[in-house]
């Protein structure tokens, strides 16, 4: 795991050797940057919103659009992006990470039945063991295991909220998401359709607007929203799902009251692991950026 928490952190997989994956996925900051969209390499920005990464490695796949089936699948996406991190081949990683003595005996130790361990492969298998363990338990879970005091008063009136507007319908499970695709605009067309979602991927027709349904945990924290990061206000998000989702208009008190239930949903963020850690000093053989 320290492995991969070095390489979550590690700047010099990408190509200017100034983006890891914290920067997008910044973890004293719930997982994300707040941004609507993520600034990559020369300042290029992608079309999607960074979602976040705590308790992601529990979604049934990764991305809004699901084309990674796990978080090690995921890890290999951004490194070879040219919008991202930029770099041009996996045989580039290889070797800045073998440039650095430091990296070549912490993947002997993380990999020890291989004689060549430092692989594209290993180190996104690295940086998914990592992010497995990036877990935020909150006050909802002490509530559903029987502790009747975990949430306020309000809270428990805007679960009912919650529960009669028909928001568990997608959000449900562990996660209240993460585990279903759903169409966006499934009961009155969604007014932005500039994104295809799922579509781009399978370029089947009924996959046109369909994405993965996000986890409601930490909702509060993980602002923009939506895949486009184009909704600041989360009160303003609980109002657009219910229209555009389950043809309902909530009134202004039924959306305060569903959003203060949410708050419950915030976790702790787990401090000792998401300090960053002390990375290998780059030597003379390390390839220099590239800007």
């Amino acid at each position: 795991m320290e492995l991969g928490r070095m390489l979550y952190f590690e700047t010099r997989l990408s190509r200017s050797q100034t983006i890891s994956c914290n920067s997008c996925h910044q973890l004293d900051g719930y997982g994300v940057d707040h941004r609507p969209t993520s600034e990559g390499y020369l300042n290029q920005h992608g079309d999607r919103n960074s979602p976040t990464v705590y308790n992601a490695a529990a979604h049934f796949v990764q991305f809004w659009d699901g084309r990674a089936a796990d978080v090690e699948a995921q890890a290999r996406g951004p490194v070879l992006n040219p919008v991202e991190m930029a770099m041009a081949s996996d045989k580039q990683v290889v070797r800045v990470l073998k440039s650095m003595p430091a990296y070549v005996s912490a993947f002997k130790r993380a990999f020890p039945a291989e004689n060549d361990p430092v692989t594209f492969e290993n180190a996104a298998i690295a940086i998914g063991t990592f992010e497995r363990k990036l877990l935020t338990p909150a006050r909802w879970d002490k509530f559903v295991k029987g502790d009747s005091a975990a949430l306020t008063p309000a809270e428990k009136a805007g679960f009912n909220v919650f529960y009669r507007a028909g928001c568990g319908t997608c959000h449900a499970g562990a996660l209240l998401g993460g585990n279903l695709y759903q169409k966006l605009g499934n009961v009155k067309p969604y007014p932005d359709s500039t994104d295809p979602g799922r579509f781009k991927v399978t370029r089947q027709e009924a996959d046109r607007m369909i994405f993965k349904v996000p986890s409601l945990r930490n909702v509060e924290k993980t602002g923009p929203y939506f895949h486009n990061g184009k909704v600041a206000r989360l009160e303003d998000a609980v109002d657009q799902m219910a229209e555009y989702q389950l043809g309902k208009r909530l009134s202004p008190e039924e959306v305060v009251s569903i959003t203060t239930y949410l708050h419950s949903l915030t976790g702790a963020i787990p401090a000792r692991l998401i300090k960053p850690p002390v990375l290998p000093p780059s030597t003379a053989m390390t390839p220099k950026p590239e800007v």
